[in-house]
C-alpha cells in the first residue's frame, strides 16, 4: 500500500525497487481474486528480487471467527484456511493481522453495548476458531500472528496482555503475537514493557510511529523499543507501515489510505535507516 492500492499482478516489478531501497522483505496483503496476482509468478518475482514476504490477512464482518452469525464465523474459518494455502503458494511463513475479524472504523461499525455473557461468547468463539486453524498453519510450517488493534478499530483485542491471554489459551506453535507500535502507543502502558511481556510469543513486529508517519517523525522512543526487542531475543521480521500522508487539509478522512502525492523513496530509506540503527545500537546498550 506504500506504493499502490490495489497491488495487482501488474505491480510485481516494484519488488526490485523495494530491494534497492535496502529492505529485506515485503508485507503483502493476502491477494484477492480481483487483484489478478498469480501466486507462483509473485513467488518467482520475489526470488528474483531477493525479497522475503509476510502476508497480512484481510478480515471483515463476513470473515469473522468471533461472529455470532454462523455464516460469518464459517467464512472467517474458511478464509484463514485459504490464507494458509496462499502463504504456501507464495513462500510465506507468517500470516499476520486481526485474525478474529470484527472490524469497526473500517467497516463503518460502531462499538455495540454487549453483556458480559455476550462478550465471553465472542471471546470463546475467537479462541475456538484460532485453535482450529493454528495446527493447520503449524503443519504447513507457518504461523499466524495475532494482532491487537486500538479501541477504534476493534472491540475484540486491544492490548498486548489480551493478546498474550489468547495465544496462551490456544497454546499451539501455529499461533503467535504480531505487535504494532501504532496500536501499542494507544493501548499499552509501556511499549517496551509490553514487548518484554510478550517475549517469545512475538512472531512479527511492525515499527510504526504514533501518527503512522515515517519513523523518526513522531514521538516514539525507538532506541528503547529496539532495546526491548533485543532483550527478548527477537529474530523475526520487522516491518514499516507508514501511510499517513503529508496533508493537513481540514475534514480529511485520515483513517483512510491515500496514494502518495510525491516520491517518498528518500523518506522510506531514512525511516528504515533509523530503525536499523536503533536495532544495532540496542546490542551495545544495557
Amino acid at each position: 500500500m506504500q506504493f499502490v492500492r490495489p497491488f495487482t499482478g501488474a505491480h510485481l516489478h516494484l519488488f526490485k525497487d523495494i530491494k534497492a531501497m535496502g529492505f529485506d522483505f515485503i508485507e503483502l496483503l493476502v491477494p484477492e481474486p480481483e487483484d489478478g496476482i498469480d501466486l507462483k509468478e509473485a513467488r518467482l518475482a520475489l526470488a528474483e528480487a531477493g525479497l522475503g514476504v509476510v502476508l497480512a490477512a484481510r478480515v471483515n464482518a463476513q470473515r469473522s471467527i468471533s461472529s455470532e452469525d454462523p455464516v460469518a464465523r464459517q467464512g472467517g474459518l474458511d478464509y484463514l484456511k485459504t490464507c494458509i494455502d496462499s502463504a504456501e503458494a507464495i513462500g510465506a511463513t507468517i500470516i499476520g493481522g486481526p485474525l478474529y475479524g470484527e472490524p469497526m472504523v473500517f467497516a463503518s461499525r460502531p462499538p455495540l453495548p454487549r453483556s458480559d455473557d455476550e462478550m465471553k461468547a465472542r471471546a470463546d468463539r475467537m479462541i475456538s476458531g484460532l485453535a482450529e486453524v493454528a495446527p493447520l498453519a503449524r503443519a504447513a510450517k507457518q504461523v499466524f500472528g495475532l494482532e491487537p488493534l486500538n479501541r477504534f478499530e476493534t472491540d475484540m483485542l486491544n492490548t498486548t496482555i489480551q493478546g498474550i491471554a489468547v495465544v496462551d489459551a490456544v497454546s499451539d506453535a501455529g499461533l503467535g503475537l504480531m505487535l504494532d507500535t501504532f496500536h501499542m502507543n494507544m493501548e499499552d502502558q509501556s511499549i517496551p514493557d509490553a514487548i518484554r511481556l510478550a517475549g517469545s510469543r512475538t512472531v512479527h513486529f511492525q515499527a510504526n510511529e504514533n501518527h503512522r508517519g515515517f519513523p523518526g517523525t513522531g514521538n516514539m522512543d525507538w532506541p528503547a523499543i529496539m532495546r526491548a526487542l533485543h532483550e527478548i531475543n527477537y529474530a523475526g521480521p520487522l516491518s514499516l507501515e507508514p501511510f499517513r500522508r503529508d496533508d493537513q487539509r481540514i475534514a480529511l478522512p485520515i483513517a483512510q489510505w491515500r496514494a502518495p502525492a510525491e516520491d517518498e523513496t528518500s523518506k522510506l530509506i531514512a525511516g528504515r535507516s533509523l530503525i536499523r540503527s536503533s536495532l544495532e545500537l540496542a546490542r551495545f546498550t544495557q
